[in-house]
């Protein structure tokens, strides 16, 4: 009887870890994106004392333009689970290079609205960005080749000569590239 017992509390205590592992969390820097999973001791363990300085080659937007982009989020992701690892904000350093069909979300609201159909999802996460100091630099000839003006755009995006320019400054000052 105590046997089974014990392998029948043996069950459930798994099955509460495993629960809890797979539990989303939010924040701490971002709230409503960037959701994170806890990921309670691993076996590589995050080094809080490092700089986490990176650049995200974003290029692609979602099919659907009604739906945030998938990799501005991927950014308040990296925020929000460096921070849960004990990492301190001023540690996190990343910088978005956007390109490609992830431009259009760039658009202030009338703008996308006009090309879509519907408004801009991703002005909420991009302005939470900016609060936090992280820049947003799209590429010129993108914004050139889809005609995205500077009356077009997002009023705090910075303007590059090219994503590639932009990629090898930012890998030249020791940023760590993702690339999608």
């Amino acid at each position: 009887m105590k046997l089974k017992r014990f392998v029948f509390g043996l069950f459930f205590l798994l099955i509460s870890l495993y629960a809890e592992a797979q539990k989303k969390i939010e924040g701490p820097l971002i709230h409503g994106y960037g959701e994170t999973f806890a990921v309670p001791q691993p076996d590589l363990a995050v080094d809080t004392e490092a700089d986490y300085k990176v650049v995200f080659d974003i290029a692609n937007a979602p099919e659907d333009p009604a739906k945030l982009n998938p990799y501005f989020n991927t950014v308040a992701r990296f925020l929000n689970m460096h921070a849960h690892a004990g990492i301190e904000k001023s540690k996190l350093q990343p910088v978005l290079v956007v390109h490609g069909s992830a431009a259009f979300g760039l658009l202030k609201n009338k703008f996308y609205k006009e090309q879509f159909g519907v408004d801009n999802p991703n002005l909420e996460l991009l302005n939470t960005l900016h609060k936090l100091k992280i820049p947003v630099i799209l590429c010129g000839q993108t914004a050139g080749a889809r005609d995205i003006s500077v009356e077009k755009r997002w009023g705090k995006t910075q303007l590059a000569l090219s994503a590639m320019t932009a990629l090898i400054q930012y890998q030249n000052m020791d940023y760590a590239l993702i690339s999608f």
